[in-house]
């Protein structure tokens, strides 16, 4: 059985403002409970409306040791449901996308409809009630193309965020985009340190040469880029075409939209635009980049050519999947409008450098000598943020009371 006092005593001696313990990062028993009280019950971003463009395509993933689909039914709509076979339990979809009629379980045969209502199930009795064995869905929300969902009994109050998020979102095109290409890379260190290395860039100048030739290094908290004159431009010229910057936010979601460094258009190794046939048809797409991150575990950069998702999945205590995906207008032909290895090239070499430094950040916290150490209050603060929302809602999912944050270790 898990020791909760032990955990509560160790969110009780975090310091303010500096890292979490040694055993955030290493412990079996918070890892559970990460994902009870983290990935079970927060929204979570499962992809794009794109990738399910018929009835039938689907999304099987599986987040922490629960399996979901989300699929496209023969209305049009999204729906979700736990990947779980009401009969013995077996997973009906393997990970991955795919497109059927039915959703067939590999075991027995069960089938459901894309309703998730059970149609067939062979050999049981006359006073079998197929009825109360459809599948269980789960929370799924669909704002201007990106897919959310939480699988909570209970999910959190989604109608701030999309209200703040829809407006921005919608002018970016993801709807009329299509998937160029993803992958899904292998991390080996805790998923709040991948995700603390995500919430920053301090480190950026020093260890993304590739994403600084157009990515502002030293941006702000509210994605600004400190030069007041800049923003004022950029401010009044993304108005001229009825887009709005923000900041937007709330506990869990940051959304703002930003400058790219002088003379970059896009995140690309030169600043150029990537794809011929942009998703914002808008000065050449020259909008900068749109923003929009939830926490516990996913971050998007929508541009005027491309977009790009991360999201992190915890597989263990010391191993993280990072899910990343590129959109592209689809009308963009590979090879014609766009080349893949280009596009992917900045974003990919980022996510390869940051796997590197989250998996040194692992070995160094599991030494002897890890000592919490302060964040810097102005180039990491959005990793405080997610380090005392994290801590937050492990005490609501154990019902402790907050407390005042220790300021000695």
């Amino acid at each position: 059985m898990r020791d909760t006092s032990a955990i509560v005593h160790s969110l009780d001696r975090r310091r303010s403002g500096h890292s979490l313990p040694r055993e955030f990062y290493t412990d079996r028993d918070i890892y559970d409970l990460d994902l009870e009280a983290v990935f079970e019950e927060s929204w979570l971003m499962a992809g794009f409306t794109c990738e399910l463009p018929k009835p039938g395509n689907y999304l099987a993933m599986t987040i922490g040791r629960t399996p979901v689909v989300i699929l496209r039914d023969r209305s049009g709509a999204t729906r979700g449901f736990f990947n779980t076979c009401r009969h013995r339990g077996a997973q009906l979809c393997a990970d991955g996308a795919g497109r059927s009629a039915k959703l067939v379980c590999p075991y027995h045969q069960w089938t459901y409809d894309l309703d998730g209502k059970l149609q067939h199930a062979g050999e049981m009795p006359e006073d079998f009630d197929a009825g109360a064995h459809s599948l269980l869905p789960i929370h799924v929300e669909v704002v201007a193309g990106a897919i959310y969902i939480c699988l909570a009994d209970e999910a959190p109050d989604f109608a701030p965020f999309r209200k703040c998020l829809e407006p921005m979102l919608a002018p970016m095109g993801l709807e009329n985009a299509k998937l160029a290409h993803s992958y899904v890379l292998v991390e080996k260190a805790n998923w709040k340190l991948v995700m603390e290395n995500g919430r920053e860039c301090y480190h950026c100048a020093a260890c993304h040469p590739e994403l600084g030739v157009s990515f502002p290094v030293g941006v702000r908290d509210d994605m600004s880029t400190g030069d007041a004159l800049q923003m004022q431009a950029y401010r009044q010229r993304m108005a001229g075409h009825g887009l709005s910057i923000g900041p937007e936010d709330g506990s869990w979601w940051q959304i703002a939209r930003f400058p790219l460094n002088e003379g970059s258009i896009t995140m690309s190794r030169d600043g150029l635009p990537l794809v011929k046939k942009p998703l914002v048809d808008l000065d050449g797409g020259d909008v900068g980049s749109l923003r929009f991150a939830i926490e516990p575990h996913n971050f998007c950069h929508a541009l005027g050519d491309f977009a790009f998702m991360f999201s992190a999945y915890p597989v263990s205590p010391e191993e993280t999947h990072v899910v990343a995906k590129w959109l592209v207008h689809k009308d963009a032909v590979e090879g014609v409008d766009y080349d893949l290895a280009t596009l992917v090239e900045t974003w990919d070499k980022t996510n390869l450098q940051d796997r590197d430094l989250a998996e040194n950040n692992q070995r160094g916290v599991n030494g002897k000598g890890y000592v919490p150490g302060p964040y810097s209050p102005s180039a990491e603060s959005f990793v405080i943020r997610f380090v005392d929302w994290y801590c937050e809602r492990l005490r609501a999912h154990m019902g402790v009371a907050s407390a005042r944050i220790s300021e000695v270790a």
